[in-house]
Formats: structure tokens, sequence, C-alpha cells
């Protein structure tokens, strides 16, 4: 397994998905280079592809295989909206993990909101001093 592969296994554990190869030539996508993510979206047989590529992601091609893509940021919104401390909670541990230089809870959100998340700042903004004094 090459590193980029071990890395991303241990930071999301079981999420390589092998055996999607297959699927491949019957993805059509506006971009083709796109197709072995609905592959292997098909072969973990998951319901949705979580991008900012949205565009690249028809809900017409995806709907047929029972997938729909959906933005990270309603992603994020959903799952608060499912258990709202579990998120304050993986919040405030990758807050904790940014050393260089140590950040805030407000300076973490801030991050999220470059990174073009405002739903989920919105949601989090009432918690940041949780998520900044839980170091």
């Amino acid at each position: 397994m090459d590193r980029t592969k071990e890395l991303m296994n241990r930071a999301l554990m079981d999420s390589l998905v092998s055996g999607y190869e297959r699927h491949i030539p019957s993805i059509q996508l506006p971009d083709p280079k796109d197709r072995h993510i609905v592959a292997a979206a098909i072969q973990a047989k998951a319901d949705a592809i979580v991008t900012f590529n949205l565009k690249d992601f028809p809900l017409a091609i995806l709907r047929p295989l029972n997938l729909e893509a959906i933005h990270p940021d309603d992603f994020l919104t959903f799952q608060f909206d499912l258990n709202e401390a579990t998120v304050i909670q993986a919040a405030t541990a990758i807050c904790r993990r940014l050393r260089n230089p140590r950040r805030s809870g407000a300076e973490y959100l801030d991050i999220l909101l470059a990174q073009r998340l405002p739903k989920i700042v919105t949601a989090l903004r009432p918690y940041e001093e949780i998520i900044q004094t839980s170091r």
C-alpha cells in the first residue's frame, strides 16, 4: 500500500475501496476523470458522494445509480442536525490537532468559513468557546 493510501486509511478507517474498476466503463460523466469516484461509490454501496464539485456529478446520472452528490457544507450540517454533540466533539478534536500555530475555536471556525462551509460554521459558532477551551 503506498504512503498516501496508508495515511488515508489511518485517518478514515475502511476508506479504501477496491474492485471498483469494473464499473468505470459504464459511467458517463461531464468529466471522465471523475468516473472512478462514482465507481467506488457503487462498489461501496454508498448513498452519496460528498464533493464541492457538484456540477460534475449531475443528479440525472447519479439518481439511477441510487446516488446523490452532496456539498460538504450540507453533509456536515445534516450530521449536526442528527447529533450536535458528536459534531461538536469532532470539531473540538480537529481544532486540538491544529498546533502550528494553535488556534482558538473562533479561528478554527474562520478556517472552515474560508473553506466554503458557512452553514456548519453558523451551527457551530455558539460553541466556539467549548471548541477552544477543550484542549
